[in-house]
């Protein structure tokens, strides 16, 4: 097969560039430029394209599938050239599909949560010695890359993302997976400038349910009542099977949960959001054939997935985490993640408005109250990113009229920020860096070891 990738460069593209190199495709790609780590990983695979810049003449009858990813435009002359060949043209969803549509697919949807859990189920079936194909929205500690493919593998482990799929098919990305296993995790207004409304979200959820194969499996967060109500009224004749928090205790910092027999499991993450993670994943391992038992032994080792409630660093006194947190639902729970995990310690939680969403007025005052039980709460937003956006300007008071809570101090300029942060008195206090973005180019690890110097 000779798979043409349009938008090489994307962390997801570059991923199922890799994975099919690996299962014996010819592949081939291009894109206008190539950031860190893609470059280097295609590079080592001699997947890097020799020029930048999109070219017609790449593009010819040889090609059995081209791939088009987000990035690309739809004036794009290879598109064009693609379109008036006739080759088959697929999303990067789509393509997925085509790859595992003979294989048990689960897919794991929901505003928040996606990548964890994709994460936990991946690690279980890691430890157990049973073979998957996967794809996961994060580089995961022990797995190569974030998209693997192959002729064998029975299963697929999908992260089903609610974005749309390219630019030519405006479909969400987990409406084309038709999955045989499905969990919702929750259910929390995102993506605004693609559904501009709640309820035109909540929809692409019913519409993920109804995609769910005849006599498959909806795994489903009891405690999100939008999702529960999404369930029960769901029309398609699958199994519903809901979870909630199990039952856990938190002892000198380290969390432990209770399995049905009341043993005790200690867990290497922590956070009320986690552990529901933990008990949905469970509940996809035991539809895969796997036992409680299976399943209890290896979540000791899960360490977590990047960027979600990841340890910097930290020493006695301090303790530095980042996260992917970004919209209201995230930043609400992972600041109690860390201040119930560390009740005697002063926390401090700074974020940062980076995605559409989050620098749109309208969405602005979502995040009433999401920060409200830090100690000190820091938001930072660059304007010159609002503008790069097209969005209209936002202002530092109409930030902290919307995030409504009198711990709130808004920054603008990144570099004052992190040094006020260098400046405080870190001793029983714990720092958390919420952002999808890196609040304008910061090294977490430097600055995290200067802090606890």
């Amino acid at each position: 097969m000779r798979v043409h990738f349009i938008a090489i460069g994307g962390s997801a593209m570059h991923n199922l560039a890799l994975a099919l190199h690996h299962k014996g495709f010819n592949i081939t790609g291009s894109d206008d430029e190539i950031f860190e780590p893609s470059k280097t990983r295609l590079q080592k695979h001699n997947l890097l394209p020799a020029e930048m810049g999109w070219n017609a003449d790449r593009i010819n009858k040889d090609i059995d599938a081209v791939i088009l990813g987000m990035h690309a435009r739809i004036d794009n002359p290879e598109l064009i050239r693609a379109k008036e060949l006739d080759l088959k043209i697929y999303s990067y969803p789509e393509y997925i599909y085509e790859q595992t549509k003979n294989k048990i697919r689960v897919v794991i949807g929901g505003s928040h949560g996606k990548t964890s859990i994709t994460a936990i189920i991946l690690h279980v079936l890691n430890y157990n010695n049973i073979d998957c194909d996967y794809m996961v929205g994060a580089q995961l500690s022990g797995f190569d890359t974030m998209v693997k493919l192959t002729h064998d593998a029975p299963i697929a482990i999908l992260e089903g993302d609610e974005y749309l799929s390219s630019p030519i098919d405006r479909r969400p990305k987990f409406h084309l997976y038709k999955p045989n296993i499905a969990l919702i995790s929750g259910i929390a207004w995102d993506h605004i400038n693609v559904f501009p409304t709640y309820e035109n979200y909540v929809e692409q959820f019913e519409i993920f349910i109804d995609k769910i194969e005849s006599q498959g499996s909806l795994i489903y967060c009891s405690e999100d009542k939008e999702v529960e109500k999404v369930a029960l009224n769901s029309k398609n004749e699958i199994s519903k099977i809901p979870y909630s928090i199990p039952q856990y205790k938190i002892s000198n910092g380290l969390t432990s949960l209770f399995d049905n027999e009341s043993k005790e499991i200690p867990l290497l993450v922590f956070g009320e959001h986690n552990l529901m993670n933990i008990n949905g994943a469970k509940i996809v391992c035991n539809k895969l054939g796997l036992t409680d038992q299976q399943f209890y032994e290896a979540i000791k080792s899960f360490k977590g997935a990047s960027k979600r409630l990841e340890l910097v660093n930290k020493n006695d006194q301090t303790a530095i985490y980042k996260d992917f947190a970004h919209s209201p639902s995230k930043l609400k729970a992972t600041t109690n993640a860390v201040k119930q995990q560390f009740p005697d310690r002063k926390l401090i939680a700074c974020m940062e408005l980076h995605t559409f969403s989050s620098l749109n007025q309208t969405f602005l005052n979502e995040y009433n109250g999401s920060m409200e039980n830090a100690d000190e709460a820091f938001v930072y937003f660059n304007p010159h990113t609002i503008a790069h956006k097209k969005l209209e300007p936002i202002t530092e008071q109409q930030v902290l009229k919307a995030f409504n809570s009198s711990n709130i101090k808004v920054y603008t300029n990144s570099e004052k920020l992190i040094n006020d942060l260098k400046s405080k008195d870190w001793n029983k206090s714990n720092l958390l860096m919420m952002s999808s973005g890196n609040f304008d180019g910061v090294d977490f690890n430097a600055f995290a070891n200067e802090i606890l110097k």
